[in-house]
């Protein structure tokens, strides 16, 4: 619900700012599309590219969403595994785009989050490319 927060105090900005109203528009427009496109895909979960699945094999990374199944993926270095909050940034394989993914300790079960953060911070290969 922090997005939908920050997105709410973005639109109050352009509504109190001094900026000329056709601007305050462009950016008000641009405020919902960003949030149209995000908040299926990295909140909702609804959107079929959204990453909703995360393993590790002998290959490497892999990300699964529905409409591509699994998927290799290269762990970028600077993901965050907090007692609280994991932050995992990835590139798919054939992409040169980074994204992220917020995975929240309520997300999943204690000892899976525990898992997890414990494989971010000590695996020695969890940086190495697919394959």
């Amino acid at each position: 619900m922090a997005y939908v927060g920050c997105q709410v105090l973005a639109l109050a900005t352009l509504w109190v700012s001094a900026l000329p109203v056709w601007l305050a528009l462009v950016f008000f427009a641009a405020c919902i599309l960003h949030g149209c496109w995000t908040i299926p895909r990295h909140i909702l979960l609804t959107h079929p590219r959204a990453v909703t699945g995360l393993r590790r094999d002998p290959g490497g990374w892999q990300l699964f969403c529905r409409a591509e199944g699994w998927q290799t993926a290269r762990l970028c270095r600077d993901s965050v595994a907090l007692p609280g909050l994991v932050v995992l940034r990835f590139v798919r394989d054939e992409q040169w785009a980074g994204e992220s993914q917020c995975i929240p300790r309520d997300a999943l079960a204690a000892v899976e989050h525990r898992r997890l953060r414990a494989r971010l911070k000590f695996s020695r290969r969890r940086w190495a490319a697919a394959g």
